[in-house]
């Protein structure tokens, strides 16, 4: 591949990342102006992407806020298989969780990117606002070590008929194939892993640097 086209490439996956970012925010008193800045923003991106991400922008134009915040809350909070924390899909809700945590905000803390409150390092969004606005390649590295979950999310979307199945499903068109399609399968099927015994809280936050 050409020095040009991976440009090119490059600059296609930064703008799959920050639309499909601002689709997956929680849809608060921001919500209308990140959808239309999405949109604008399909006005570059061609091909299956950007066929994929309108279709998730006409389905939450469709819906008033208030309706899209509660069905945000049970598809994303109340539906684990939909949980846009990556790590869960990893290490579920063990001590090894924490490790994982902290690989996200030190990638942050190399970047550049301070590590404010407001939401969790490895919160899908997040990953994608940070792939597209600070640093590409560590961005695309921390998304292709989770392609798997980032699948499972797509498939369980999907099942859901949510609006927002699309948007996921844009942002695995932009990563590596998987090793095995079975893989995302098999991660639906088992869930992630289990402890129970001497589990702490534990929670680091870095919520997405807006422009």
């Amino acid at each position: 591949m050409s020095m040009r086209r991976r440009r090119d490439n490059t600059m296609q996956h930064r703008l799959v990342w920050q639309a499909a970012s601002l689709m997956l925010a929680y849809p608060d008193e921001g919500h209308t102006d990140r959808l239309q800045s999405a949109a604008r923003l399909l006005d570059h991106v061609t091909g299956e992407p950007r066929a994929l991400l309108g279709e998730t922008v006409v389905g939450l134009s469709l819906r008033p806020t208030m309706e899209l915040q509660q069905d945000y809350v049970d598809t994303f909070d109340l539906h684990k298989r939909c949980t846009m924390l990556l790590t869960y899909w990893t290490s579920g809700d063990t001590r090894n969780r924490g490790a994982d945590m902290v690989e996200f905000t030190q990638t942050y803390r190399a970047a550049g990117v301070a590590i404010p409150k407001g939401e969790a390092p490895d919160h899908l969004p997040v990953v994608l606002e940070f792939a597209a606005t600070v640093d590409p390649d560590a961005g695309r590295r921390l998304l292709a070590k989770y392609r798997v979950p980032i699948g499972v999310v797509a498939e369980a979307l999907a099942e859901r008929r949510s609006p927002y199945a699309p948007a996921v499903a844009a942002v695995n068109a932009t990563l590596p194939a998987l090793a095995s399609v079975d893989d995302v399968s098999r991660l639906m099927m088992s869930g992630p892993p289990a402890e129970s015994v001497g589990l702490q809280p534990f929670q680091l936050t870095v919520p997405p640097r807006r422009a």
